[in-house]
């Protein structure tokens, strides 16, 4: 089994390398190669098979076709422009969030070769005047450039699937927290911060209010919901492949309880509130009541609370 993991540099694409590598295994076969591609060649790995590292440019056709070989089964492709930066610069997300992942589909359909393509979506597609709650036929209404180009790509996973292109799927992440390292250019990347930062003893700002609902699930558990996913038989994922990875829903308010239930009250002392119009102006369009009894009966799942997703961090990333 030969997996390429584009966006292999990125935290979710490390963690999910180490975890196959852990494994060892993919839908039933052994792993023999893993080949790890992102703009810079991504760090490599150890593991018990062959794994490379690539530079590829997912908005530039020629990278993407040298990067993409037949001999790959799987694919997963996690590269992405995060929200805000796809709304500051429409430009660019266009070029990452839509155009590559046409590039993306279009090598595959040009090798001939019907990959398992894992494509990462987000709950940005949804928003508008549909009513709560997004359940699994909830359409797509995007209010954000980063939504609706997300939107677009899983229109173009679903059309290549159905003509038997691709062996596609796509899931729509929860905010995944608690992430390490520093803040990035996706709008939810406080919600990250809040936890992580008084946690390793540093201020942080929070731009929104306690009772600000939003939908999370653990880096960890993202993982294993991809390789699950990953697992699945085509005929299991019905006419539309895309769907809604399961979550938690939280207030800020609960999150950082969590926080102070696990490693006590000073982290949250270190917390500030800031309002930040910007970001409050791409969050608020976001929906937080989901009701992914697709994946769930798919056998994905969320996290059991958040508490959990913060002994993940401590255990695992701090």
């Amino acid at each position: 089994m030969n997996v390429l993991i584009i966006g292999g540099g990125g935290f979710i694409g490390q963690k999910l390398a180490r975890r196959l590598a852990e494994k060892g295994t993919l839908r039933g076969k052994p792993i023999t190669r893993l080949r790890l591609a992102d703009l810079s060649a991504p760090p490599a790995i150890d593991a018990p098979f062959p794994v490379e590292s690539l530079a590829c440019d997912i908005s530039d056709r020629a990278s993407v076709d040298a990067a993409i070989t037949a001999e790959d089964e799987v694919i997963y492709h996690l590269a992405a422009v995060v929200s805000a930066h796809a709304e500051a610069d429409l430009d660019a997300g266009l070029q990452a969030n839509l155009f590559g992942v046409l590039n993306v589909l279009e090598r595959c359909r040009a090798l001939e070769s019907n990959p398992v393509l894992v494509f990462t979506s987000s709950l940005a597609v949804f928003g508008g005047d549909v009513p709560d709650p997004i359940e699994d036929w909830t359409a797509p209404t995007p209010q954000s450039s980063y939504g609706a180009q997300k939107a677009m790509g899983e229109l173009l996973v679903n059309d290549y699937s159905r003509r038997g292109l691709i062996r596609g799927r796509g899931f729509r992440l929860p905010t995944i927290a608690v992430r390490p390292g520093r803040p990035n250019r996706a709008a939810s990347s406080f919600m990250s911060s809040i936890i992580r930062e008084p946690l390793n003893g540093e201020e942080a700002i929070c731009p929104v209010s306690r009772d600000f609902l939003h939908y999370y699930l653990s880096p960890k558990r993202c993982v294993e919901n991809l390789i699950r996913g990953t697992e699945l038989e085509q005929e299991e994922l019905g006419q539309n492949v895309c769907m809604t990875m399961p979550g938690q829903t939280l207030t800020i308010g609960q999150m950082i309880d969590a926080m102070t239930a696990v490693a006590g009250p000073e982290p949250a002392k270190l917390i500030r509130w800031e309002e930040q119009p910007e970001i409050q102006k791409i969050v608020s369009t976001w929906r937080y009541d989901y009701r992914p009894e697709k994946a769930l009966a798919l056998g994905l799942e969320a996290d059991a609370d958040f508490e959990e997703n913060v002994r993940y961090y401590l255990d695992e990333d701090k």
